[in-house]
């Protein structure tokens, strides 16, 4: 099983101060150096945490998987096919959003996905679609040309307690469906390091992305210390 650290909440509390520190940069190297599988980070519209300056460093310095989340905005599109991050995975965006709330609809943005897939392929870039764990959005990421899926596990982070073995069966199925039809299953959003172990546990699902409870616990811990952990409960499961 592999690790994405998302690196996004460095550069919300750099933007907090509208200063130049913490660089996320030095995340993304700290990232490396605890045996991080990839970083992580997405470049919002808005610009709210990561800035295009962060990407273009991260990418130039790192030596790791560099995953990219994205949107459907055509100038994100073109920052993507510019930089070239070895994954882009693409996912809704909604300005008023604290987080990002759910999957693409792949469905309804058939069409958008489709072209921005092939874009994307065309310049050797891994396409995944964060969605929800549904298998009408799953076919149509196949259809759509998409590599991989990252099953949104939002529902399952945020369910009460008589709910979480029903989501957290959703996930399972979502996941045996995806590798059955030869897409790669990834899955992230909301999980942390008491939630983490039954999803990391989930065999088709071979790489987690997770940001904020990493960040939040490294506070407390250093970076390092922080992934390490992380790291270890995945490698438990």
């Amino acid at each position: 099983m592999k690790l994405g650290v998302n690196i996004d909440h460095v550069a919300t509390i750099r933007n907090a101060r509208m200063t130049n520190e913490p660089e996320p940069i030095y995340a993304a190297l700290l990232a490396q150096e605890a045996m991080a599988d990839g970083i992580t980070t997405h470049l919002r519209t808005d610009r709210r945490h990561i800035q295009d300056r962060d990407l273009y460093q991260i990418k130039e310095i790192i030596k790791i998987k560099l995953n990219l989340e994205m949107s459907l905005n055509r100038e994100i599109v073109d920052i993507a096919l510019d930089v070239v991050p070895d994954q882009a995975t693409l996912v809704p965006e909604n300005r008023q959003e604290l987080t990002t709330e759910g999957g693409i609809d792949v469905i309804k943005e058939f069409d958008r996905i489709k072209d921005v897939a092939e874009e994307l392929k065309a310049k050797d870039i891994f396409v995944s679609l964060f969605v929800d764990p549904d298998i009408k959005q799953i076919d149509a990421s196949k259809k759509s040309g998409a590599q991989a899926v990252e099953l949104h596990t939002g529902n399952y982070a945020n369910a009460k307690k008589g709910d979480i073995s029903m989501e957290l069966e959703r996930l399972k199925k979502a996941a045996e469906y995806a590798k059955s039809i030869g897409l790669e299953v990834y899955a992230g959003h909301g999980l942390t390091y008491e939630n983490v172990k039954p999803v990391a546990a989930i065999k088709e699902i071979t790489e987690l992305n997770i940001g904020h409870t990493i960040i939040a616990k490294s506070v407390f811990v250093g970076l390092k210390e922080a992934i390490r952990l992380m790291k270890q409960l995945i490698n438990e499961a």
